[in-house]
């Protein structure tokens, strides 16, 4: 999800109402019309809701190294909204059981409040730890510069989403749903609170 908030021009407010790639390029749409191209502006993100995905975000990733240390299960897919994600993923052995039991040790490990860090790695460093590259579509092919996200000594992955600092801030992950998508195919949804 993009970020939502305004771009100012001489204390005049313009709020963006849509984000989108064209071409290559980055386009910011606002509510009204005022600004030109070359014109000197500040912006100001709603913070509220860049802050609910970063939470979102990093439950994901805590919750997806879980499935992959332990149902070796790469993401599908994957929704986040700001009341609720989704998160597709391949699994031989289903069990809404066995998902409650990595949502419960993905709480237990938020209680560690253990620190997210950012480095990058080339490609061929990249290619040497498959483990780091857990989507399913693999790398993309056309970047020789990876951006990984750490959490703490546990977690390692290619990712250029925002994230929290530590865990704590993510709060407790609570299962709403999982759903059997048919052969190794599977969904969980969840909420933090």
């Amino acid at each position: 999800p993009c970020d939502e908030g305004y771009i100012i021009k001489n204390g005049e407010k313009f709020k963006v109402v849509y984000v989108g790639k064209f071409s290559g390029d980055i386009s910011h749409e606002v509510d009204k019309p005022g600004l030109m191209e070359g014109d000197e502006v500040s912006c100001e993100i709603d913070w509220e809701r860049r802050y609910t995905y970063m939470r979102y975000h990093t439950a994901c990733h805590l919750v997806s190294n879980l499935l992959f240390r332990r149902a070796n299960a790469k993401i599908t897919g994957n929704q986040i909204e700001l009341d609720k994600a989704r998160m597709d993923f391949s699994m031989e052995d289903y069990s809404p059981e066995k998902l409650h039991s990595y949502i419960e040790e993905s709480n237990e490990i938020i209680k560690q409040d253990l620190p997210i860090s950012i480095e990058r790695m080339s490609r061929a460093s990249v290619l040497e730890e498959p483990e780091l590259a857990r989507l399913a579509i693999g790398l993309p092919k056309n970047l020789q510069e990876f951006r990984i996200v750490k959490i703490g000594e546990i977690d390692k992955q290619v990712d250029g989403g925002t994230h929290v600092k530590s865990l704590k801030e993510i709060g407790e992950i609570e299962m709403t749903k999982t759903v059997n998508k048919g052969k190794e195919n599977r969904r969980l949804y969840f909420i933090l609170k």
